[in-house]
């Protein structure tokens, strides 16, 4: 998840950032995000966590971390940064500025510290100098403003990620200039998670390059 160049050059066509539903059974979620995974260009999976104790938890990660970074894909933990590294996850995400001010010392250098749950341009700036690697609009349960999804591709350098509850979102989000498609829809389907990522990515073509 690389930061965008700032010299002009061809927008990169966006990539899927896909969120799981809470996994307590790595093995069994595994078999239906297999076939997910397969089915478009995900660049990384966000893997939420049932509760359960440090221990279990970090076994959780370390059983469905093979499937995953062994295709190139990162894993990314939603809100325990402290037990990313001993896990082998690639990075953290965490809720708000103040949440990813206290993990970065525990994340950076070495692996991915993303936010969410920014509510101003003004807090998606703060991220972007305070070390953020990405910076996510919306949520499940909150549509992606897509003036600040525009805004955040044109101003900071850092990549956006933008949250899309559904295929219709998908588009519009694309078009404003999100880098990545957050997404966690295809699990109220898991026989159909692959058909409906696959589903989801024809409308990930650049608006120039849409026929």
């Amino acid at each position: 998840m690389a930061s965008r160049p700032k010299q002009a050059q061809p927008r990169a066509v966006p990539r899927f950032y896909l969120v799981t539903p809470p996994v307590s059974d790595p093995a069994a979620f595994t078999s239906e995000l297999m076939p997910a995974i397969a089915a478009a260009d995900v660049a990384a999976v966000l893997l939420r966590l049932a509760d359960a104790d440090e221990r279990t938890l970090i076994n959780r990660i370390k059983d469905a971390a093979p499937s995953v970074q062994d295709r190139g894909i990162a894993l990314i933990i939603e809100g325990r940064p402290e037990i990313v590294a001993r896990s082998g996850a690639d990075g953290g995400h965490l809720d708000g500025i103040e949440a990813l001010g206290a993990a970065l010392a525990t994340l950076k250098p070495d692996r991915i510290a993303g936010v969410g749950d920014l509510s101003t341009r003004h807090d998606a700036m703060v991220a972007a100098e305070s070390g953020a690697d990405y910076v996510l609009f919306g949520s499940a349960e909150e549509v992606a403003n897509l003036e600040r999804v525009a805004w955040c591709a044109e101003v900071l350098e850092l990549p956006c990620v933008a949250f899309a509850r559904s295929e219709a979102e998908v588009a519009p989000l694309v078009e404003a200039g999100a880098d990545f498609i957050a997404l966690d829809y295809i699990w109220r389907e898991p026989s159909r998670a692959a058909e409906l990522l696959a589903a989801a990515a024809r409308h990930m073509r650049l608006p120039e390059t849409a026929s």
